[in-house]
């Protein structure tokens, strides 16, 4: 990737810097003037800004750490140990006047080292027991989680993105083709996950009743075919944080309707024609933070939606947080058209 995608100006609204973010895939822009570095702004500036309600029509400027790490060129070979202990996933090089000539990601230096050393014990529960009827004909043949993607299966993929950061532990509901499931995990090693064997189709949040999970605990839930390109030190921090019950991993989306909106008065009259009015709306990724304790709002061997576990916990006005993030951070297989997307992205 050119590094001039990744430069902007501290103009540029923030609106606009997500839409640049979502192009180039990536976690961090660089402010600069006339090729100076002048600071940086990341995805978790953004997430911030939107849960204070930020207005999203300023200039980045408002939100950009003035103060941004950086290396000299000649200190290139420093890189990924500087990003593990200042704990950030993307370092501008700069030259001798303070001019950037590239900026290197974690994620894409070559020896592809975990960014965490530490193990941490919070489970990852990943939901792979349904039939992926969206994917008809091949979870004829094969079941979702073991879809590959170039020649990993997806469920690898996504156990991947969470060892990365230190977290080992894998449960996996399984019920369509469970044998065919089990039998690829009896004949590899790198994972060890934990079997969840549902007699009937649970849904989405009924198999976490079958989780044997200390008390006082926070899990990780995941849908086995989506991809969350996300630090989950930090969205595990963020839940904890703010207290949640739920959080709700979302993901930014822009939808622009390619007509003329038409906002009617009274009596039929015309008030306002909006021409290709476009909308930023949070949407689900299928990734969760919960706590051990909203399982008993869960019944017992009956089918049961996330959607419905959300509803009840809302009725006990428990607290539901959302983490927002870039919309390209997301990855879903859930269709033809979005596996293709995946396959483009990470083969």
């Amino acid at each position: 990737m050119e590094v001039s995608s990744l430069l902007i100006e501290k103009s540029m609204s923030i609106v606009n810097v997500i839409k640049v973010l979502d192009q180039t895939a990536k976690k961090l822009l660089i402010i600069v003037e006339k090729g100076e570095l002048l600071g940086i702004v990341t995805d978790g500036d953004i997430r911030r800004w939107i849960l204070k309600g930020g207005n999203l029509s300023l200039p980045v400027s408002y939100i950009m750490n003035e103060n941004p790490l950086s290396l000299k060129k000649e200190e290139e070979h420093l890189a990924f140990e500087f990003m593990r202990q200042n704990k950030i996933e993307g370092v501008p090089l700069v030259d001798e006047n303070n001019r950037v000539i590239n900026v290197l990601f974690w994620n894409d230096m070559s020896n592809q080292q975990s960014f965490c050393e530490r193990v941490n014990e919070a489970p990852i529960v990943i939901m792979a027991g349904g039939k992926g009827s969206r994917l008809y004909p091949y979870t004829k043949i094969i079941p979702k989680p073991l879809i590959p993607i170039g020649d990993i299966p997806i469920v690898e993929r996504i156990m991947k993105k969470f060892s990365n950061y230190g977290y080992h532990k894998f449960f996996l509901t399984i019920c369509y083709k469970k044998e065919m499931i089990k039998a690829y995990f009896s004949e590899q090693t790198k994972y060890c996950p934990y079997f969840i064997e549902e007699d009937k189709p649970l849904g989405t949040a009924g198999a976490l009743k079958l989780l044997d999970i200390p008390k006082e605990k926070s899990f990780f839930v995941c849908n086995c075919d989506v991809i969350v390109d996300i630090n989950y030190l930090d969205l595990m921090s963020y839940h904890k944080e703010n207290n949640n019950k739920i959080t709700i991993v979302t993901a930014m989306k822009s939808f622009e309707i390619p007509y003329g909106v038409i906002e009617l008065g009274q009596h039929g009259s015309v008030k306002e024609i909006e021409e290709k009015p476009c909308y930023e709306l949070l949407v689900n990724t299928g990734c969760y933070v919960l706590n051990e304790e909203v399982r008993k709002y869960i019944p017992k061997n009956q089918y049961f939606d996330m959607t419905d576990l959300i509803k009840l916990l809302k009725q006990n006005n428990e607290r539901i947080g959302a983490y927002p993030i870039m919309g390209s951070n997301w990855l879903d297989m859930g269709e033809f058209r979005e596996m293709k997307n995946m396959m483009e992205r990470l083969v």
